[in-house]
């Protein structure tokens, strides 16, 4: 599914930037020989540039975590007092120059509701431990390169870790 739609995605880019050109070509003949004004032209590349921005203010700032589908990797880990369970998941991603994106689900046992706390890029030293009823914290580094620590400490029932910073700066107002 996420194919089809980074499919769509490149494609009406791709018919964007192409009457953007055209575009601009008919502009500079409008200028130099006083040729109609293309209107036509232009309404179709503010819509194109329109849904594109959308789609991306979109994307940057209402990521949800609706979708994931993965391979499980760790867990389950439960808190202290059995009120949570810790599983973290898995998915490959970009082929053979990719990646592998990583991420924390939680499961509250009082109403069996499910909710990822922690997105990031994998490292090869995964691993999570309670610090308490509601403090999870988490290991994601490469021994060797302390710029690729993603470890992080964070309150299940306030916090969010999104390596994408943005959701978790606005949810937790560190704009």
């Amino acid at each position: 599914m996420n194919y089809l739609y980074l499919l769509g995605f490149f494609i009406l880019s791709l018919i964007t930037v192409l009457i953007g050109f055209i575009f601009c070509f008919k502009l500079i003949v409008f200028f130099i020989k006083k040729k109609p004004f293309p209107k036509k032209l232009l309404i179709a590349t503010l819509i194109g540039m329109g849904m594109i921005s959308t789609q991306v203010i979109y994307n940057t700032y209402f990521f949800t975590f609706d979708n994931l589908e993965g391979e499980f990797y760790k867990g389950p880990v439960n808190s202290p007092t059995d009120k949570y369970t810790a599983n973290a998941y898995y998915k490959n991603y970009g082929g053979a120059a990719g990646g592998v994106n990583l991420w924390v689900e939680i499961t509250y046992h009082d109403d069996n509701k499910i909710k990822t706390v922690y997105h990031s890029d994998a490292n090869s030293n995964f691993s999570m431990e309670w610090k308490n009823e509601n403090t999870l914290y988490i290991v994601n580094d490469e021994p060797g390169f302390p710029s690729s620590n993603k470890s992080v400490e964070l309150n299940v029932e306030k916090e969010i870790h999104y390596e994408g910073g943005l959701v978790w700066r606005i949810i937790n107002n560190q704009h």
